[in-house]
Formats: C-alpha cells, structure tokens, sequence
C-alpha cells in the first residue's frame, strides 16, 4: 500500500476509503492467519479438540489467557511461544490497521492553505 508523499495533495475520500478497506482486509487476513496456527498448534501438539483449541487460540490471540490445562510440556512451550507470537501480531495488525488513518492525519497537518482550496 503507497501513500502520497507530503509535497501533494492530500488523496480523494475514495483513495482513503479504499485504503482503509485494505488495511482492514490485510490485517484481518494476518489476525486470521495467526488464529489458524494456533488453531493447528493447540490440536496436534496440545491434543485439544477442534472446538477447545478454537477457544484457546482466541483466548491468547485476544489477550486473555490460555482457558484448557496444558498436559505435555511440548504443549507448554508451543503456548508461551503462541502467546509471544500473538502479542507481535497484535501490534503489526494495529500498526497495519491505524496507518492509514494516520497517514492522513499527519498529511493533512503538513498541508499548506492553499492546497485546502
């Protein structure tokens, strides 16, 4: 995703718009993907049914908290390194998701008076 440089005009509403949608897109995309790992990680290496390692999966991705008791070792060291994996995705996706709204932001504070009219 390019963004105008600071010397132009600030973009159209349709350019942001579709800017925004892609964001969106990309790091929902990224969230997904991440929840699929776990997903995976928490029934083959955890031994937890599709539905327990959904849930578990969730809870990490969203900061809870792991909700299952963890029965092997291996599935201890697969949640620590999950829940490290998780809190990196979340700032990327944040970072992903608010560039755009940024951007504009501080474009539209470096914009002189008459590039407004």
């Amino acid at each position: 995703m390019s963004f105008e440089q600071h010397n132009r005009r600030l973009a159209p509403w349709s350019v942001f718009l579709r800017r925004v949608i892609v964001s969106i897109l990309m790091s929902g995309s990224l969230i997904a993907m991440t929840l699929l790992i776990g997903v995976c990680g928490y029934h083959y290496i955890a031994g937890f049914g599709w539905v327990d390692a959904l849930l578990n999966a969730s809870m990490i991705l969203g900061g809870m908290g792991p909700v299952g008791d963890l029965p092997t070792p291996m599935a201890k060291i697969f949640a620590s390194l999950y829940a490290l994996f998780c809190g990196l995705i979340f700032v990327a996706a944040m970072g992903i998701l608010i560039s755009p709204l940024l951007h504009r932001m501080l474009h539209w504070f470096h914009i002189d008076e008459q590039d407004l009219r």
